[in-house]
């Protein structure tokens, strides 16, 4: 089900962000922000380990892609920073309860765009469990946590 937004519920607080013309994002892209433009999480420079590199893709995590780009393209896209809309992601197959902590997933040290894994502590998450699963599942509802909301439970959305 990748490569496909999967919003479900909630609010959502669009803003519009520059895209540099090599950068290709689909809706329902994880994204950060690179000194001025936003990039997919597969673009996001791998640092060392897996928990390393969550860490850092939180510290500029903006949230969710609801407008593609493609190659070429320089149009702004819409990204929503809100802590307050529901999304159904992919998951490292996992039984969740409400509130566990999630941090983009990882395929071959690189972060990927649509998949999500259970982390260990909330330095390295960037989305909580909105629902409980009793069974190991490989989609979840989730709230995100952006860097840039200062109503975003994400350690680093202060400001000053």
């Amino acid at each position: 089900m990748s490569n496909q937004l999967r919003f479900r519920s909630g609010h959502v607080h669009l803003h519009k962000l520059r895209v540099d013309s090599g950068t290709v994002i689909e809706a329902g892209d994880l994204v950060f922000l690179d000194s001025d433009d936003v990039k997919p999480a597969s673009d996001f420079t791998w640092d060392t380990d897996l928990a390393t590199t969550q860490a850092s893709f939180a510290a500029s995590f903006l949230g969710v892609a609801h407008q593609q780009s493609d190659d070429g393209d320089t149009e702004d896209v819409s990204v929503d920073l809100s802590s307050c809309g529901i999304y159904e992601f992919d998951v490292d197959a996992a039984t969740c309860e409400v509130g566990d902590i999630f941090g983009p997933d990882e395929l071959a040290s690189s972060l990927m765009d649509q998949q999500l894994e259970a982390v260990a502590s909330a330095g390295l998450g960037i989305a909580r469990a909105a629902e409980y699963k009793a069974a190991s599942a490989s989609t979840l509802r989730v709230n995100f946590a952006s860097a840039f909301h200062t109503g975003s439970a994400n350690t680093n959305a202060a400001i000053g």
